[in-house]
């Protein structure tokens, strides 16, 4: 009977260590998603950098045709340079925009602000 209560004792004591370490795998990789996931998306516009008419266009028409998928389109008075900076860089990745499309897109903002 001892070794019987042995063995069982042995099998929990096993089992408990798979499930804590089962546990500790899986904090792992769900903190490493969330310090990932939480961390700035696109950091591609630090100022303006595309000045010409013709880039100036394209960054009118990404605003036009990206930003009026999800919602309306904010006026561009709506933020500052610093302002805009911030808010593209936290929505260029939900419009799957490129860095050269972020770009053009807060300097087309900029350059209407301007006026």
């Amino acid at each position: 009977m001892g070794l019987r209560l042995y063995c069982f004792c042995e099998k929990v004591t096993i089992h408990l260590k798979n499930i804590t370490m089962k546990k500790l795998i899986l904090s792992i990789i769900l903190g490493s998603a969330f310090m990932v996931s939480c961390g700035p998306k696109s950091v591609a516009v630090t100022g303006p950098k595309y000045t010409s008419s013709e880039q100036l266009a394209q960054g009118k028409t990404i605003f036009e045709n990206s930003c009026n998928k999800c919602h309306g389109l904010p006026s561009p008075t709506k933020h500052d340079d610093q302002g805009w900076i911030k808010t593209l860089s936290r929505m260029a990745p939900r419009a799957k925009l490129n860095d050269d499309q972020h770009q053009m897109l807060y300097d087309y903002l900029i350059s209407v602000n301007k006026k």
